[in-house]
Formats: C-alpha cells, structure tokens, sequence
C-alpha cells in the first residue's frame, strides 16, 4: 500500500500542472513545499482526491488528454532540413542581418555626430578648462623633454653608427642594439618625466593624478616604442644601420607614413577616444573613433594607389630572379592585381568595424598580425635556405683531397633537401595564416590524440628517409674513401670491384628497407607489398630465363674471380678494358673507344690478359734465303736496347724467350721470341721492341718476304693489237 501511495506522489509530481486544474483543489502554499510536511500535505490530497469520484474523474481525464500531448510531443519534432536549399536559406539570412546590422551601424554615425555636438553643447566648461590645463602642462613637459632627449642622443647615435657598414654582421648587430637600447631610453625617459609632471602640477582638485594624463602617458609610451620598432627596421637617417634591402627614398617614404598612421591610431584609441567617452559623451567618442578610422583607411588606400606599379614590379623581378619557378610564379600573378586585394581588405576591415569593433575588429586585426609575422619569419627562413643553397658547400682541402666526390654528391644532395624543408616552411606559413583565420583548427587537431598519432607517423618516416640518406651517403663515402689512391695505399682491381658492387648491393637494399619502413610509418600495411613482391619475383624468374641465368652466371664469376675493373679481357666476341661490373653485365671498351655493354648470359668464355703476369709475343718472317742465324742475333740485341731503358726495364721480369725457327713455307720462315712483363704491361714493351727489331732488320739487310710486282708487255701490245693482262711474277 505504501508503495502505491509512494507511485502515486511522484505521479502528481509529474502531473502538478494538471492538478491546478482540478476543479476544487488549490495548490499547497508555497512555503509547505520545501518542508517533510508540505509531503504530507500532497499525500492528503491525493487521497483526498481518490476518495471523491468526481475530482478522481477530473483527475483521470487530465491524465488521459495530458498522455497523448506527451506522447506526440516527440513525433512533433521535426528532423532539422539539411537539404540545399534551407541551408541556402540560412546562410542568406545571416547576410541579410549582417547587413542590416552594418547600415544600421553607418547610420548611427551620424547620430553619433549629433549626440557628441549635443554632448559638447552640453558640457561642463569648468571641467574642460582644468582638463585643458592639466593636459597642456604634461603635453608640454613630456614632448618638450622627449625632443631635448633626441637631441641629445642624436650626436652619440650618429657616432657609434659611423662606418658600421664596413664591419661583420655581429659588429653591425651589436651596434644597433646599441642605438636601440639609447633611443629605448629617451622614450622611457620622456614617459618618466611626464608622470612627474602629471603627479606634482597636473593633479585633480582631490590631489590625485587624473586618468586622462595617464592615458596620455600611456600612449605616448606605446606609440613611441611602436615608431622605434620601425625605425629600427627601416633606419631612414642611419644606412649602414640598415638591414632590410630597402632603399633610401623607400626607407624614409615607409617610416613617414608608418609613423603617421601608428600616431593617429594609438593617439586616438588609447588616448582621445577615452578621454572624450568620460569628459564629454560616448557619442562623442564614437564619432571621433569614426573620423579617424575612416581616415586612417583612406591614406591605407592612397598609399596603395601610390605603391601599385612597384610592388608589381618588384614581386616581377623576384619571380624572374628565380626562373618563374612554384611559387615565385603565383607572387608574380598576384603582383599584377595586388592592390585590388589590399584596398579590398582596408574596406573590409572599415565595414567590420562599422558592424562589430568589440569583437570581429579584434579578431581582423589580431590574425591580419599573425598572418604577416608567419609570411616573414617564413620569407626570413626561406631566405636564409637559398642563399645557403646559392653559396653552396666547400669542404676543406684534405677532405676534398681524400673524398674528391663528396662534395659534389652533397652539392647535388643538399639542395634537394633544401628544397624539401623549402616546402615544410611554406606549408608551414599556410597553415599559420589558416589557424589565424580560424579557417581550421590545426593547433586542436594536432593536439588531440589523432593528430598527435599523424604527427609522428610524418616525422618518423621522414627521419627514416633521411637516416638512410645518410646511410648511403656514409657508404658511398667510404667506399670512395677505400677506393681512392690519395690515401697512400694504391687499391687491387678485386677491390675496386668487389667495393663497387657492395656499394650498389647496399643502395638496392637501403631503398627497399628505407621505403618499407617509411611506408610502414605512415600506417601502410606492407605485408601484402611482401607478399606481392614474392609473387612478382617468382614471375620475372619464370618469365625473364636471361635476366636470372644473367645474375646466376654474373655471381659464380666474381666468386670465381675471372675478371674484375680495369682487366683486358676478351668476351663474347668483344676485346677491351673492363669499364664496369655489376651482378648482371659487364661493360668493355675496346681499342677504338666503343663502350660493349655484354650481358653474362652471352658470354661463354672469358679470357683475362692480366692475371699474374703477361707474354709479348713476337713472331716475324724473314725471307727464305735470309740468315737466320743473323736474324736471332737481330732480335737479342733488339732485347737489350729495350733493357736500356729504364720504364721498361721495370716491367719486364725474365730475359728473352727467343724459340727460334717455328715455322717454313715455300716464299719464308718464321721466328718466334716472348717478352714476359708484369701484367697489363707487355704492350709498351712490345711495341719498342718491334720497332727496334726491324729497324735492325733494315740495316742488316734481313729481308722480309715481301711480294713484287713485275709488268710484261703482251705479243699484242707489242703489236699494237691489243692489250695484255699483267701478271704477278715472285721477286
């Protein structure tokens, strides 16, 4: 039974509204509903209403029209239309409010005018007259004190700024910190120096310093630090000071109208504006934010228009300057219609201020500074990038010597990489300039665990890639290192080959490993890369016989060690030096200069000239009456002249093979000799010796079998009949 009572309380809790309705019960007051009794009181008449037919009938309907509402209360919520044309809808709306809420915004400018002359009117002259005093006595104190400041610090600026343009860049640094820290403290001075005055003459009848000098103060201390900011960067009346690449005219042009525009805006907003809102009227001080906001835009405007022809051709010539290449190429296009995008924005930034000044003005402002301080930290990055890039890199003299490749393989190295973080940076500037807009929530989104896990995906597979650049550079490195004769120990040809092929194994299996490793970084699944890797080499071995018979064949040749680079070898039909070898062919250059690329699939033999040591064989005819006696004397004193000399001398390591007589034929004999030499230099010695052997020949009178020819004249001819063929008669 409590239970039900209990069920029954909650229900008329839920049903209150109903209840009030009930003919013939009133609520319970309301200071019984917060107390034990007030409960009681609801039980009672619950009870009450139960035991009275009529008000349990009254009680009864209520429900039964109260269950159905309830019921259709959900099916009543319409799903939200997500269709084309009420977001269409939607967004015009807003338009239409914004507009509506920026015209009525211009169109309280003027009452702003009205209420600030009747706010005028409508002043206490006692109030402005001490205000003026006051004022004028700080204005005086702190501009005069900051002029004979300046003029004081000027001469000493002038003197530790002569002839720091022919110092180093850290001289130069060291000198306009210097200046700026001078120039800081004439400011600071000047500010210090007001508040004195502000604190003993301008007071208020009270005996405190009033407001509007503070804010007096406190614009003039900002303002200044602003315009030395700019005549740090610009230094119009100091050159060699100067570090951006501007000109004189551009310098001092830019530090004119900066100073202007920064004075009458701070001056305005930090100090007039406030000082008008309490003094006269908030109109008044609406009106004249208006004036000079509008002000300010239109010398913004003027400024462009002046400036319209030289930026385009200065954004022209930088694009030229770098072969209208990327993104030099859209500067360039933008050149062309800059200033239409910049007053665009001067009269966005006047109609969103008009609008919303609390709020989007704020935020305009706020990203426009954002976004110009990514675009030039990234053009100071970017900057530094090419000239490095542009100067290039030298290694020292040693390391050239030993390494003569290296610097040439990191000159074509860093540039790419260079190029490579060229891009992170101008991504990087984008991306900057994005979350300044809010066109994007970049910071949350790589704050959150997504990013954060995206984030280093990139950054490891990029360290992955740039390990194994480095890997390779190493090794190539050291390689060339083992290779090179500057070192004092002159390489074997099985180095240099053996060297070379673990050079171009290890680049193969670096990109493969390197390229899997990044891939699996970045979340890629190379198991089926694996996998389709097998098959794929399981069809080329089926489908390419010559490339597999190429590799087996190339691979028992270098354990077997028949030829290496700089060998004089002959194969497959084709004699030569050895170029280059691989696992797969070998390249030959013959005596004429043509380069043989021989797949080893097609070589069935190889013949190498320079293993161990090597033969000059010579073998000469002489007539068959000659003396061969005189002959084999011929070519041993031809030997020693070739012993004479020293270059020979060296190479050649027995004496002369001569074996004579091998040879008879009916018009010759022949005789034979060898010269043995170290390997790879018989044909030097050879040469010589050939030479000084038919020199001697000759002046011997050793002949050689060499055929004549002998002319006889025909019967016919001789006749005059005709002619007759010649014939070839032996000597």
């Amino acid at each position: 039974m409590q239970f039900i009572i209990r069920l029954c309380v909650f229900a008329l809790l839920l049903v209150s509204p109903a209840l009030a309705q009930v003919p013939g019960i009133s609520p319970a007051p309301a200071e019984t509903e917060t107390t034990d009794a007030g409960s009681t009181q609801a039980v009672d008449d619950l009870v009450r209403i139960l035991e009275n037919d009529t008000a349990r009938a009254a009680l009864i309907e209520q429900l039964k029209q109260a269950a159905p509402a309830e019921d259709a209360a959900p099916a009543e919520e319409a799903l939200p239309d997500l269709s084309i044309a009420r977001q269409l809808a939607e967004y015009t709306r807003s338009v239409a409010q914004g507009a509506s809420a920026t015209v009525r915004a211009v169109g309280g400018i003027f009452l702003n005018f009205r209420h600030a002359i009747n706010g005028t009117l409508s002043a206490d002259y006692d109030v402005i007259r001490t205000l003026a005093i006051n004022l004028g006595i700080v204005l005086v104190g702190l501009f005069g004190s900051f002029w004979i400041f300046k003029l004081i610090a000027q001469p000493l600026l002038a003197r530790i700024s002569r002839g720091a343009g022919k110092r180093n860049v850290w001289k130069k640094l060291g000198i306009v910190i210097v200046g700026t820290a001078i120039d800081t403290l004439t400011v600071v001075a000047a500010w210090a120096f007001g508040y004195i005055l502000a604190l003993n003459f301008g007071t208020t009848p009270s005996g405190e310093m009033g407001i509007n000098q503070s804010l007096l103060l406190n614009a003039f201390l900002l303002v200044e630090l602003c315009k030395l900011v700019i005549r740090v960067l610009l230094a119009p009346r100091h050159i060699d000071l100067r570090f951006l690449p501007v000109t004189d005219d551009n310098a001092a042009y830019w530090s004119f109208w900066l100073a202007r525009v920064i004075s009458l805006l701070g001056y305005t907003f930090m100090f007039v504006a406030p000082m008008a809102r309490t003094t006269i009227s908030p109109a008044a001080s609406a009106a004249v934010q208006v004036l000079v906001m509008v002000t300010a835009v239109i010398v913004g405007v003027i400024i462009v228009l002046q400036n319209k022809d030289d930026v385009r051709l200065w954004l022209a010539e930088l694009s030229a300057k770098h072969g209208h290449s990327g993104l030099w190429r859209v500067l360039a296009a933008v050149g062309q219609h800059w200033h239409v995008l910049a007053i665009t924005y001067l009269l966005a930034l006047l109609v969103v201020w008009f609008a919303n000044p609390d709020q989007a003005l704020p935020f305009m402002l706020g990203a426009t500074l954002q976004s110009l301080i990514a675009v030039v930290v990234g053009s100071l990055i970017v900057g530094f990038i090419s000239r490095f890039v542009s100067v290039g890199l030298k290694l020292p003299g040693d390391v050239s010597q030993r390494l003569p490749l290296l610097e040439s393989r990191l000159k074509a190295f860093v540039p790419a990489v260079m190029a490579v973080v060229r891009w992170v940076v101008i991504a990087g500037v984008i991306i900057a300039i994005g979350q300044a807009w809010a066109l994007f929530d970049f910071a949350g989104w790589i704050g959150s665990d997504e990013g954060l896990a995206v984030a280093g995906s990139i950054v490891s597979a990029a360290l992955i890639i740039l390990i194994a650049i480095i890997l390779h550079v190493v090794v190539a490195s050291w390689v060339e290192y083992r290779l090179s004769a500057n070192t004092g120990r002159m390489p074997t040809p099985r180095e240099k080959t053996l060297l070379n092929l673990f050079k171009n194994a290890f680049t193969v299996a670096l990109v493969i490993f390197g390229l899997m490793l990044a891939l699996a970084q970045i979340g890629v699944n190379i198991a089926p890369l694996l996998a389709g890797a097998g098959v794929v080499g399981l069809a080329i071995g089926f489908g390419a016989q010559k490339l597999v018979q190429d590799i087996i064949t190339g691979i028992f040749i270098q354990f077997e060690n028949v030829m290496n680079e700089g060998d004089v070898v002959e194969a497959a039909g084709k004699s030569g030096v050895v170029e280059k070898l691989t696992i797969r062919s070998v390249t030959i250059r013959d005596m004429s200069g043509t380069v043989h690329l021989i797949p080893f699939s097609s070589v069935d033999q190889v013949s190498n000239m320079m293993r161990g040591f090597s033969f000059y064989v010579s073998e000469v005819e002489i007539a068959y009456d000659s003396d061969i006696e005189g002959a084999k004397q011929a070519m041993r004193d031809a030997f020693a002249k070739v012993m004479e000399i020293q270059e020979y001398r060296d190479v050649i390591l027995d004496d002369l093979d001569l074996q004579g007589l091998i040879a008879i034929t009916p018009q010759s004999v022949s005789l034979r000799s060898r010269i043995k030499t170290l390997a790879g230099k018989q044909w030097g010695a050879g040469r010589f010796y050939s030479e000084t052997l038919m020199r001697l020949f000759t002046e011997r009178g050793i002949e050689t079998p060499t055929p004549k020819m002998r002319y006889l004249q025909g019967k016919n001819e001789r006749h005059g009949h005709g002619d007759m063929p010649m014939g070839e008669l032996p000597a």
